[in-house]
């Protein structure tokens, strides 16, 4: 697929996948969706880690209304059904880890596009805005999954209905996302991380992954024979092999990912 409305990459074993609308503050709209969900699966097979930005001075603003030349005549369940649904599965399901790098404002579904990667990096200055009932809807793009799991029902009740903003410091302390950083810092600190997970142990990864997501669903004892499997694989993987060795060498890991 020729991309035009992201900019996609992978150097490094990074796979970067950059939300290019930069004039229409990073809008989704029917073409960015379906690019966002081949760039992703590319990146699963060729990369190591994928890393989603934002080109401009917005991350993504949510939904662009003026896609289907008729804001106040959209099919949003179908929108939802057809086009948002496979873009998130995509991220959420992906086999290498994400992190979404928000520099900017992400209000409405690029909020929510933001939360389903597996590592949210924000700059301080960035917000977070569920602008949803400001037009007489509710959070989707998979909100109601991602906010009561990451800060809790009582602030996800509250960012819901009052539509405010969270800036990427507040995002942080209260759990939204995994961690904030001053803008003059923000690049560098995004491409030391996604460096680290790209030279790591990515069958590890994976299975972290699987076990974490699952936890909320499992019993004690499901959990713990859910480790107990999942360990079993991970300790099959030459990555595994490698640690070890390096940890009695005293030298650092050279992981293959596999």
């Amino acid at each position: 697929m020729e991309y035009s409305a992201i900019r996609f990459e992978i150097a490094n074993d990074v796979a970067t996948l950059t939300l290019n609308r930069p004039d229409m503050k990073n809008a989704l709209n029917v073409q960015m969706r379906a690019e966002i969900t081949h760039a992703v699966k590319a990146a699963e097979r060729d990369a190591r880690v994928l890393v989603i930005g934002g080109a401009g001075d917005a991350f993504c603003s949510g939904q662009d209304l003026g896609d289907s030349g008729n804001a106040t005549n959209l099919d949003l369940e179908r929108t939802l059904r057809d086009e948002y649904v496979p873009m998130l599965k995509a991220i959420f399901d992906c086999k290498i880890p994400t992190i979404c790098a928000v520099h900017g404002a992400a209000a409405g579904a690029g909020a929510n596009l933001a939360l389903a990667a597996d590592v949210v990096i924000a700059a301080d200055e960035a917000y977070f805005i569920q602008a949803f009932t400001r037009i007489g809807l509710i959070p989707d793009a998979g909100g109601t999954y991602w906010l009561p799991r990451q800060m809790g029902s009582a602030k996800a009740m509250g960012a819901a209905l009052f539509g405010d903003k969270i800036t990427g410091r507040q995002a942080a302390d209260m759990g939204m996302i995994y961690e904030a950083v001053p803008l003059k810092e923000f690049d560098t600190h995004v491409a030391k991380r996604a460096l680290h997970l790209a030279a790591g142990p990515t069958a590890a990864y994976q299975r972290v992954k699987t076990a974490l997501r699952g936890s909320f669903e499992n019993t004690l004892d499901e959990q713990l024979a859910t480790e107990a499997r999942l360990q079993g694989e991970c300790g099959k993987t030459r990555d595994f092999q490698e640690g070890v060795l390096a940890f009695l060498e005293k030298r650092p890991a050279k992981y293959e990912g596999r």
